[in-house]
């Protein structure tokens, strides 16, 4: 089978496409045929050295995917042959999505939502998962609750917009001019444009901050949050001191990073399937330009997601 490969850390070209054996599935473990996989920052973190989840390499990068189940071990009882399933499986091991075929444990998969296809499925399960499990595992986001997401264009933000508007919140978005059309026709309430306005200043009484940026954008947004209120970092989960300030503050400050969880997964499906929850998809590329890929991702200009069909 094909797989995306590196045989060091670098920039996008130490990608390459090469031929290895397909994996066999062990106990409760599906086979999947890959159909595409989702390309996300924490993959060119990892192919750069930058997050060295994988260890030294050779290894083949990538968790979103979205395909067919070949084959079914013993004590799956989920799936079966030719079902459709998506998943962001193994992480933060290696689950070597970037590749034509995939081994997973079936608890980590979901059926695939029926209004998806594969390329939009397989851009949704790392990015969706973490503006779940941040907004309603974490912040518990509901009816009356003013959420601001920073970077809403982006593949978490423009997710976390639509799963807050699900949930009844009025949303408040940080995005550049060029995105604004874009953020609004996802149910954001309003646009802050980051590049002419400070957003400390244009957004008050918030009662949730999903933090996609880090940096100052996230110690500035304990400024616009409430009493009580909650800051949910997907970026600075080790800072301690922002932690200390936001409790000195009365405030909370929550570190998410996305995990493998199926009900998550299905709670995404349903939203896509009742039409509550779009993914935007920026570009779809076959899997032998992943180092195409991996440059868009690391330019930080996309708008939604980044997929590889395979």
């Amino acid at each position: 089978m094909r797989a995306v490969t590196q045989r060091s850390f670098g920039g996008p070209d130490v990608l390459e496409l090469t031929e290895t054996d397909r994996p066999r599935p062990l106990l409760n473990e599906v086979l999947v045929r890959v159909r595409a996989a989702g390309v996300n920052p924490i993959d060119a973190h990892v192919r750069s050295g930058a997050i060295p989840l994988l260890g030294e390499p050779p290894f083949v990068v990538g968790w979103d995917v979205a395909g067919t189940v070949e084959e079914v071990a013993s004590g799956v009882t989920r799936f079966a042959v030719g079902d459709e399933v998506f998943g962001m499986p193994l992480m933060p091991r290696a689950a070597g999505g970037y590749a034509d075929y995939i081994t997973a444990p079936s608890r980590q998969l979901a059926r695939k939502p029926a209004a998806l296809d594969h390329p939009h499925a397989a851009a949704l399960p790392l990015a969706g998962l973490t503006a779940w499990q941040a907004l309603v595992d974490a912040a518990g986001v509901g009816a009356g609750r003013r959420v601001l997401v920073h970077a809403g264009g982006g593949g978490v933000g423009h997710l976390a917009i639509q799963i807050a508007k699900a949930r009844g919140a009025e949303v408040l978005t940080t995005a550049s001019a060029a995105k604004a059309d874009f953020v609004r026709t996802l149910g954001a309430d309003e646009v802050i444009d980051y590049r002419t306005t400070d957003f400390a200043d244009a957004a008050r009484g918030v009662d949730v901050v999903l933090d996609t940026v880090g940096g100052d954008t996230a110690l500035r947004s304990l400024d616009v949050l409430r009493p009580g209120g909650t800051l949910v970092t997907i970026v600075e989960m080790h800072n301690a001191a922002l932690a200390r300030k936001a409790v000195d503050r009365g405030l909370r400050c929550l570190g998410v990073t996305a995990e493998p969880d199926p009900v998550g997964l299905e709670a995404l499906a349903d939203l896509v399937d009742t039409g509550a929850l779009q993914v935007h998809l920026a570009h779809t590329l076959p899997l032998s330009d992943a180092a195409q890929a991996h440059r868009l991702i690391d330019s930080g200009t996309t708008m939604g997601k980044v997929v590889l069909t395979a």
